[in-house]
């Protein structure tokens, strides 16, 4: 542990906050971090948070859920200009539109999106919940926003559903093609390999595990195989080689970055705990609107 690693700990402690932070953030910010999350259990931490200051080591979208979840706590987010390319794809109109064209349909919200457009929607979900969610609604017709890629893997395994596509995704995921995987497949014979559902169907039809960031990292460490090509953000590839230092990870492409994970540095987190930087703020509209999406998400999922 470094000498600014050790800063960030002893201010954390000294002012009782509780730093959360995504698969997908560096190794160095995991190592300080009190919880390393999918997006699903970041906000279920962050709703049962006792700390009264959360740093939200991740993208805008989650230091929002944080705080509509948890309003009384301060939440700060280490790098302000950090957000969700996925979540700029889809509005509030947008979504009221689909709602006007689908009259009946639930609006099932994936959870990487924007407090305003959570609020007119009617369940949030995450990667890990999706299936979950989507399956436990009474009616026959959804309206999935705003990854088209996560919503058709959805629908592949729930065909009763008649699942209503927008088109949204994730740059780093979607960017992802059918020959990348061929090609990691003949770089790597033998490995097994775990996909994202963010990335598109014809080249998930080839992974032999698809789930969310903590279902790709339990099952690389709770299967017998030895070799793994990970098909999700670098950040989990790292993660895993820290986690299981004995088996082999290799990227399915050499460059699978969300720049917006990568933002956030060490030092930005220090600042944030020594100055309070940024703050996240909400309307009390905002808050009520999106928190019932949130927490139907969290009481199923």
């Amino acid at each position: 542990m470094n000498e600014l690693q050790k800063k960030v700990i002893d201010l954390k402690n000294e002012k009782g906050a509780l730093i959360l932070a995504h698969y997908y953030q560096t190794i160095d910010i995991q190592e300080v971090a009190d919880h390393v999350c999918d997006s699903f259990e970041m906000a279920r931490r962050a709703r049962d948070a006792q700390e009264g200051l959360l740093i939200i080591c991740g993208v805008r979208f989650m230091a929002e859920s944080a705080k509509i979840l948890n309003p009384g706590k301060t939440v700060l987010l280490p790098s302000p200009d950090a957000g969700c390319p996925m979540a700029d794809m889809v509005t509030p109109e947008a979504v009221l539109e689909l709602r006007r064209r689908h009259p009946g349909a639930a609006v099932v919200c994936y959870v990487n999106s924007s407090a305003s457009v959570k609020a007119v929607s009617d369940v949030c979900c995450t990667s890990s919940s999706a299936v979950k969610i989507v399956r436990s609604l009474p009616g026959k017709s959804v309206i999935f926003i705003p990854d088209k890629n996560l919503g058709s893997y959805v629908a592949s395994l729930i065909p009763e559903k008649d699942v209503i596509l927008y088109d949204g995704y994730c740059p780093a995921h979607n960017n992802i093609t059918e020959a990348d995987v061929t090609a990691a497949r003949a770089a790597h014979p033998g490995a097994r390999l775990l996909m994202h559902p963010e990335c598109r169907p014809e080249a998930l039809r080839h992974a032999d595990y698809i789930g969310s960031t903590a279902g790709i990292i339990e099952d690389a460490l709770a299967t017998d195989a030895e070799s793994f090509i990970i098909g999700t953000e670098s950040g989990v590839t790292e993660r895993l080689e820290l986690l299981a230092p004995g088996k082999t990870f290799h990227p399915l492409v050499s460059a699978f970055i969300c720049p917006d994970m990568k933002k956030t540095t060490l030092a930005d987190v220090l600042e944030s705990l020594e100055r309070g930087r940024h703050e996240i703020y909400l309307s009390d509209e905002e808050i009520s609107a999106a928190g019932a999406c949130l927490e139907r998400m969290v009481a199923i999922g």
